[in-house]
């Protein structure tokens, strides 16, 4: 029975010798290793009683190791080390431990329950029959939601090997079964787990003679002192000399002399249902702020997280520093981007005044081919030229010439510049021209236009005019007949406007 730690002197006034000498202490055991028994039911196919409503699978936890949890009591790390054997815990007794949580996490989907069981110095192997328990709320008042028994046929009894052994009895419920573990929010925005012991091997008489250690596996607490007093609890049988209590109680509610010194080694992980992620204003490059963001979210576009339920308004933003160009002055200070806006400035972000040049002038190659000194970028560009850098000069500078489709005389084509096609004593086409134009080489594109302004208007209607009835050396020959007439005058009016 639980309630093994009374005082000697109290005991040996009530207790027959054969019970004074069978009561036992709480064991402080090491252990040199744990191992975990990882049991996965599918509550489906468990309700039914078929085959494959769990799965079993042995680990070996190494000294150090700790598995993330959701909600526990104890500062044990679940692996080899220290532990205390709870060795007069009764057959039939519970251990349990109630977990706080917000209102709107509710309702939660279980996931697992774990808990410590430890042999000292057994003598045989044990086999201990076993329940989960599962509440919504708290042991004392709250509703059983789910109850499952070790039966050594569906689920297996937990089997220890003689000696000093460590052993995890972890309960999870298998993500893909249809059926979950799901639990309601009662009003008291807790849930509670538990273990319960259905049969010792040699179960002694409760408060009167413990369970011999040398025989049997006991839940564990840890050796670090009690952190929860009201989070851990104990469903206590009842027997004739038990003085401590019965039913279910906190380890706050225990007589001093009946609670354990630590916390139970149990934990659980429950996944809420209905929760919205957490938001808050995020800090992003630039120095902007944005709104209801997540963490994971504002992490995702390299931002600063400001934490939970913030505001933009609630938030100081670092503001980027980079060089700030003033136009009136011609002074370039290293300066914050909104300070810069202020002050009539433009912001270069990233760039600082000791390498940066704010009021760049140069050579700016246009596209004919020409140069032009002295000029900012921006004209530059504004001219379809080519800014050569600051501090260049057109005679320093060779611009590239335009390039243009070159009519040789042997009817061969060559997209050359201007001076070599005059080398060749070719036909320069113009600039942006190319062999590759249709009928690149094919004459005068636009033969009404006779004096070859770019458009056939009233000039090229007087040109044909004025050479009324003469060859047209001119051009005033438009189709070329060799003689200026009403022809070459319709070629005008069905041509007027600008050349295609």
């Amino acid at each position: 029975m639980f309630r093994f730690i009374l005082a000697a002197s109290i005991l040996v006034l009530s207790l027959p010798a054969v019970a004074q000498e069978n009561l036992r202490a709480p064991v402080q055991e090491e252990l040199e290793s744990v191992q975990v028994k990882q049991i996965t039911i599918r509550p489906s196919l468990l309700r039914a009683g078929l085959p494959g409503a769990a799965s079993i699978r042995d680990v070996t936890r190494s000294r150090g190791g700790c598995p993330p949890v959701a909600s526990t009591h104890t500062d044990s790390d679940w692996g080899p080390g220290e532990y205390i054997l709870q060795a007069g815990f009764a057959q039939g007794e519970s251990t349990a431990a109630s977990y706080q949580m917000n209102a709107d996490q509710f309702p939660l989907k279980l996931d697992s329950v774990e808990m410590m069981f430890a042999t000292s110095n057994a003598l045989v192997q044990t086999t201990t029959e076993w329940s989960v328990l599962i509440y919504s709320g708290t042991p004392s008042s709250g509703t059983l939601v789910a109850e499952w028994s070790s039966d050594d046929v569906l689920l297996p009894h937990l089997v220890m090997p003689p000696g000093s052994t460590g052993m995890i009895l972890l309960f999870t419920v298998d993500p893909d079964d249809p059926d979950q573990i799901y639990i309601d929010d009662n009003g008291s925005h807790a849930y509670s787990v538990g273990f319960r012991v259905d049969a010792h091997n040699q179960p002694g008489t409760p408060c009167i003679s413990a369970p011999n250690p040398s025989y049997n596996a006991f839940p564990c607490t840890d050796v670090s002192g009690l952190d929860s007093p009201s989070g851990n609890w104990i469903n206590m049988v009842t027997g004739t000399f038990c003085v401590c209590g019965e039913g279910w109680s906190t380890f706050q509610s225990l007589p001093s002399i009946c609670r354990p010194s630590g916390d139970w080694v149990l934990r659980s992980t429950a996944t809420p249902q209905d929760c919205v992620p957490a938001t808050g204003a995020c800090c992003r490059s630039g120095g902007t702020c944005t709104d209801d963001m997540t963490e994971e979210d504002c992490t995702t576009v390299g931002g600063d997280y400001q934490g939970d339920d913030t505001t933009c308004d609630m938030s100081s933003c670092p503001q980027p520093v980079g060089a700030c160009c003033i136009e009136a002055t011609g002074e370039c200070v290293d300066l914050e981007q909104d300070l810069c806006l202020i002050g009539g400035g433009v912001h270069h972000v990233d760039e600082s005044c000791d390498s940066y040049i704010c009021f760049p002038e140069g050579a700016c190659c246009l596209a004919d081919g020409n140069c032009v000194d002295g000029v900012t970028p921006e004209i530059c560009s504004a001219g379809d030229g080519i800014f050569q850098g600051d501090g260049t000069t057109c005679g320093g500078t060779d611009c590239p010439q335009p390039m243009g489709a070159c009519c040789l005389d042997n009817s061969n084509c060559i997209d050359v510049e201007e001076s070599i096609c005059q080398a060749f004593a070719g036909t320069w086409m113009g600039q942006g021209t190319s062999c590759v134009d249709p009928g690149a080489c094919d004459g005068n594109p636009c033969p009404s236009d006779v004096n070859d302004d770019g458009t056939v208007d009233v000039n090229d209607l007087l040109s044909v005019i004025a050479g009324w009835g003469s060859s047209g050396s001119d051009g005033a020959d438009i189709n070329e007949d060799g003689v200026v007439d009403v022809n070459d005058l319709l070629l005008i009016i069905s041509s007027w406007g600008e050349c295609a």
